[in-house]
């Protein structure tokens, strides 16, 4: 009895699929190259670029490559203030600006300022161990600003304003 032709391939079709499975591969899945060596890099393995990398992996480079990485420092400071100075310190006083490796920390009164500016070298050790080293080189703290004639309700357009009460 002659053997069916198409049942002959489905076997053989069954066979491979069969065997696939075995080997864990999936259907429709494209069979990736085992070949260690490559003609073009002198056969030594290369790297294969085409498999994603790890986000922060490909973050930290894009920061190196651009010359991001002290501005990303700074900003880390500016957002983890209270972290780095604590609770009670960060109700009174808050991270203003950097620039420059110099942070601006503004005080709610005089009296914080004057406190914040006994613990200078606390809290750059703090920032140093938070965020990083020479990252912060100067901590210059302000103390609250009086309130300004220039714009408002109070602004007189000739003299002096509202504190020339003496004629």
């Amino acid at each position: 009895m002659e053997r069916d032709p198409l049942e002959a391939v489905r076997e053989a079709v069954a066979r491979a699929r069969q065997a696939a499975r075995d080997k864990g591969l999936r259907p429709g899945a494209r069979p990736r190259k085992t070949s260690a060596k490559t003609p073009r890099t002198g056969g030594r393995p290369r790297e294969d670029t085409r498999d994603p990398g790890l986000v922060g992996d490909q973050v930290q480079r894009l920061f190196a490559d651009r010359g991001w990485t002290a501005d990303v420092a700074a900003g880390s400071v500016l957002a983890r203030w209270p972290e780095i100075v604590g609770a009670q310190v960060a109700e009174h006083a808050r991270a203003v600006s950097f620039e420059e490796g110099v942070l601006v920390v503004q005080a709610e009164s005089t009296a914080w300022a004057t406190q914040l500016s006994l613990m200078t070298s606390t809290v750059l050790g703090q920032i140093e161990q938070v965020v990083g080293k020479d990252v912060v080189l100067e901590l210059r703290i302000v103390g609250p600003r009086a309130p300004s004639w220039s714009k408002g309700p109070r602004k007189v357009w000739g003299g002096r304003g509202p504190r020339d009460t003496y004629g």
